[in-house]
């Protein structure tokens, strides 16, 4: 046994409109997942799975849950988040790497059936309730100016 961290990483993909006080972001309302199911989320979220790097890892996940096509030069980075639920079990040790896009083809919809119960876009103002927490900490940082390159969520 050791005391280092066993992480698994997930990449986010937040889908962007408009800009300054109009800027909108796509969320999905969780259902069926076991993790955080009727809170508000990022529209393509996923598991960067072996042999993937981060922007692969998002440019799936944004034809998976979305059926949009996103170029990799398209995605942002964002902020890279090392977060804890707490619970000392090696699946609640994350580290998330945020993507902003602003340019995709095809047109958003729920395109994993179960996963979600529904799709908005909301203003960076006026996030709905309830949005999940470390989520919606890195969606006020871009609304007000951007988040550091790195970032901490659940650790006191």
């Amino acid at each position: 046994m050791t005391d280092r961290y066993r992480v698994v990483p997930a990449s986010y993909v937040f889908l962007l409109r408009g800009d300054g006080d109009r800027a909108e972001v796509l969320l999905q309302r969780r259902a069926n997942t076991g993790f955080r199911d009727g809170h508000w989320a990022a529209a393509a979220a996923g598991h960067v799975e072996a042999g993937e790097d981060p922007y692969t890892a998002a440019v799936r996940e944004a034809r998976e849950e979305l059926g949009v096509t996103v170029d990799r030069a398209d995605l942002v980075p964002l902020t890279a988040t090392h977060r804890t639920e707490r619970t000392g079990e090696p699946v609640d040790e994350r580290v998330d790497f945020f993507f902003a896009c602003r340019r995709w083809s095809g047109e958003p919809h729920a395109a994993e059936t179960g996963k979600t119960a529904g799709l908005g876009w909301f203003p960076l103002g006026a996030l709905p309730e309830p949005t999940v927490p470390h989520e919606r900490a890195v969606l006020e940082a871009v609304r007000d100016g951007g988040p550091p390159a790195i970032t901490t969520h659940g650790f006191g």
